[in-house]
């Protein structure tokens, strides 16, 4: 239960937390292999083809990166006090890569990746 005798069961909380940061990286991964896969199709005649597939892979690197963070995070139990400081540096280490994977992302979408198809080519 969520709360057990009228306290916060942090360990059940960091767990759902952490489920649902995870899925939203899921969804943020395939909208980043989707990118990926158009600017591909697109090839090198795209102007900003190198930088955005650095971008991308950067960004899937730190996700992916997120993702085992969060996995490592879910398996301990945080209500145990040895726990307790490697998970508040692991929590900050993936809030960070969180954070720096949506700034990469919006450099991305300002180099307009366009599926290919929408625009033909000349």
């Amino acid at each position: 239960m969520f709360f057990s005798a009228g306290r916060l069961n942090m360990n059940h909380y960091a767990t759902k937390k952490s489920v649902a940061e995870s899925m939203l990286d899921v969804a943020l991964l395939m909208a980043n292999a989707s990118q990926l896969k158009a600017v591909l199709e697109q090839g090198p005649e795209f102007k900003y083809y190198i930088t955005v597939v650095v971008l991308i892979s950067v960004s899937l690197f730190f996700q992916v990166l997120a993702g085992v963070l969060f996995i490592l995070m879910a398996r301990k139990d945080l209500n145990d006090v040895a726990n307790q400081r490697r998970l508040n540096i692991l929590n900050n280490a993936a809030t960070a890569l969180v954070f720096f994977t949506a700034i990469i992302n919006i450099f991305i979408t300002a180099f307009g990746v366009q599926k290919t198809g929408l625009y033909p080519r000349q």
